[in-house]
């Protein structure tokens, strides 16, 4: 995407179109990946509380769903760059700059998406912390995560902090790393299943 530029974004698109619809693709591959973590986490965390996990879940599913929108406005500048029989009536120009309002459409859903994502991560991060099977400071490491994720309701106020904002997402990296590489303490979980 070249910002401002409608006809070079154009350009690049259709050069690398399979690149642009593997990208598609990922998206809403990652948009699956995320509602079966949100479930998979459901039921781990369940027994620390299970309205509050209730809604971690449902605060993943709607970030999932406008992770999806994202990527659907990427398919409809690619149907736009296309210009199929149906957009007949728009002049190649006017093709370029739908497309490129969709890409900065896109950017700005995305926005709205790390929003809903860190809202999950803090409310995974306060159930961590309330749990006796995994560490606390694995909690607070995805409290902050969603606390970097956050300002990106106000996009200003992320450009600002970025790229610092997002340094916060250790806390997520030690998560992943602790679950791959030890584990819960089952003991524990049953312990705090069966109160």
């Amino acid at each position: 995407m070249v910002r401002g530029d409608a006809a070079a974004t154009a350009s690049n698109i259709l050069a690398n179109e399979a690149v642009f619809r593997v990208g598609i693709a990922g998206a809403l591959l990652a948009v699956a990946l995320h509602i079966v973590t949100g479930v998979l986490f459901y039921y781990l965390l369940k027994p620390v509380g299970r309205t509050f996990s209730l809604l971690a879940v449902l605060l993943l599913v709607v970030a999932s769903g406008i992770q999806a929108s994202a990527a659907l406005m990427q398919s409809g500048a690619l149907v736009a760059l296309k210009g199929t029989v149906s957009l007949s009536a728009f002049n190649v120009e006017q093709l370029q700059a739908i497309a490129l309002m969709l890409l900065n459409w896109n950017g700005q859903t995305y926005d709205f998406y790390l929003v809903f994502f860190g809202l999950w991560c803090i409310t995974l991060g306060a159930l961590i912390l309330r749990s006796t099977f995994l560490p606390p400071l694995l909690g607070a490491g995805m409290v902050l995560a969603g606390v970097g994720y956050t300002p990106f309701l106000y996009p200003p106020l992320a450009t600002f902090l970025y790229p610092y904002n997002l340094a916060l997402g250790i806390g997520e990296l030690a998560l992943v790393l602790w679950l791959f590489l030890r584990g819960v303490d089952a003991d524990r979980w049953k312990e705090q299943a069966r109160i």
